[in-house]
């Protein structure tokens, strides 16, 4: 069993802060890289060490595997944590790092590679009893075998990129006259995104709900699962808010799923951390793919558990056995996350970069905000637009609903636009709430002019107690009495009441 002593962070912000401090907990060093535009940020000031990696762009910078490698090197380095993103899911560099007599904090290549490509992951599920989205079974290109397999599931369908993520690459087709754009389509933007253009088609579920699975193994064969996510609450298909447990999921279903959910680690031999997405209508759940790493939204599943997923991570690197057993896994209370991007939801959710003028996080019970920012920071337009991610838990989902609610007020943010009013929104709806929402929540209840009806009634709001406030103020200081006893009322006040 190998010690680790020093891990490298192979990313920026927020998730290198969030390894950082887990490992300074656990006693074990830490080594921060930096781009040229991440000088002065957070991550770089709390690692004990800190390497310049390149420039501003990540492809000069957070992508250059060798250099990474090199700095471990250097620094005496035993393992690399890739946190999500950038080099996370590459699975030649895992191999790599691999072959550098380094440990990665993650799977083993393999298992990368074939969770990797949507394909070889339907390939690997197939033999182990897993519900699949009806579909085809390898890649396709030619436009009439689509329309033939479309007539045979039905419309909608969707055309996938199988090298795809965070919805790139994809294309819902609605009749047979669209097939052969969409295609080209999709097969143009898988290339230029993943640098593979093979693509193929499942049936469209449309008024589905996106609940994952976080899973966690070791090297042992112990695979274990730490209950589903709801995450359906999408921009671009790309998820804004999440939760845990899902509302709509039962103690019955919440086991099939999850046992579901480890078969699939098991198709690839998986260890580490990982979550496994399903497609959830009506009862039924799909699976949809693997990502072998740990996801931005692990802290709902860490605040209703009470596990550090990164600390497991860590043994698991390490070669221990997990102690943890299924039966001693239990769901405690509700928790939500919204993730606070440098985005404006009234224009079309487009990114927004500036200087951060104010910047205070909500405080209190049951709130933990993981950022990687502090007020006078610019904004770089190099990175994805997140700014931090605000969790909120409660013994009850409405008491969780509540508290963000609450944290959304308290949160200053000033000198760039921000998701977080859009996300208010979404907290104060009703189908939210009764949690009849699903993945088309945007397209089918939110509207940009929705916001501005609810600032211009709030500014109402606020102005009639200001008022009251103002009038309350007044009264006490113009109905005082001289020294003599006689009660004088200011020109004013008197104007105020006329």
């Amino acid at each position: 069993m190998a010690s680790i002593k020093k891990i490298l962070i192979a990313n920026r912000g927020e998730i290198a802060l969030r390894v950082i401090r887990t490992a300074k907990e656990m006693g074990i060093k830490t080594v921060a890289v930096y781009s040229e535009a991440d000088r002065k940020s957070p991550h770089v000031m709390a690692a004990d060490e800190a390497v310049l990696i390149g420039p501003p762009p990540s492809a000069q910078s957070y992508l250059q595997g060798e250099k990474i490698i090199e700095a471990c090197k250097k620094l005496n380095v035993d393992a690399i944590h890739p946190g999500y993103g950038f080099l996370s899911e590459n699975a030649d560099f895992a191999e790599k790092v691999e072959k550098a007599g380094l440990i990665f904090i993650g799977p083993s290549s393999r298992s990368i590679r074939i969770m990797g490509n949507k394909l070889a992951a339907k390939e690997a599920v197939s033999a182990y009893n897993i519900p699949m989205v009806p579909g085809t079974e390898g890649a396709i290109s030619d436009p009439e075998e689509a329309i033939e397999k479309a007539k045979e599931i039905g419309y909608p369908i969707l055309i996938k990129a199988s090298a795809g993520g965070g919805g790139k690459g994809m294309r819902v087709v609605n009749s047979e006259n669209e097939v052969e754009e969409q295609m080209k389509l999709a097969i143009s933007e898988a290339i230029s995104s993943f640098g593979d253009g093979s693509v193929f088609i499942e049936k469209y579920i449309e008024s589905n709900k996106h609940i994952e699975v976080q899973i966690l193994g070791d090297k042992h064969g112990k695979t274990l699962y730490f209950f589903e996510r709801e995450c359906s609450i999408q921009r671009r298909h790309q998820k804004v808010i999440e939760e845990a447990p899902s509302m709509v999921i039962s103690e019955e279903l919440r086991k099939e799923i999850g046992e579901a959910a480890v078969r699939v680690a098991q198709s690839c031999d998986y260890y580490g951390a990982g979550t496994v997405e399903f497609i959830y209508e009506n009862g039924a759940f799909y699976f949809l793919e693997m990502n072998t790493r740990l996801q931005v939204e692990h802290p709902v599943t860490e605040a209703i558990t009470g596990v550090d997923l990164v600390k497991l991570q860590i043994y698991v690197a390490e070669g221990r056995h997990l102690e943890l057993n299924q039966e001693d896994l239990q769901i405690n209370g509700h928790a939500f996350e919204v993730r606070v991007y440098a985005e404006d939801p009234q224009n079309s959710f487009l990114p927004d970069i500036g200087n951060l003028k104010t910047y205070n996080r909500p405080q209190g019970p049951g709130i933990r905000v993981d950022d990687g920012f502090e007020q006078g920071m610019d904004i770089p337009i190099y990175y994805d637009p997140m700014i931090a991610k605000l969790v909120t838990y409660g013994h009850t989902r409405e008491e969780a609903r509540q508290r963000m609610i609450r944290a959304i007020d308290e949160y200053q943010i000033t000198g760039i636009k921000t998701t977080l009013p859009f996300c208010r929104f979404v907290f104060e709806h009703e189908v939210f709430m009764n949690g009849s929402f699903d993945t088309k929540f945007v397209e089918k209840h939110f509207r940009s002019e929705m916001l501005d009806s609810k600032n211009k009634e709030e500014e109402e709001i606020a102005a009639l107690l200001a008022a009251k406030v103002f009038a309350g103020s007044v009264a006490k200081q113009t109905n005082h009495q001289t020294s003599n006893g006689i009660v004088k009322k200011s020109g004013w006040k008197q104007r105020l009441n006329n």
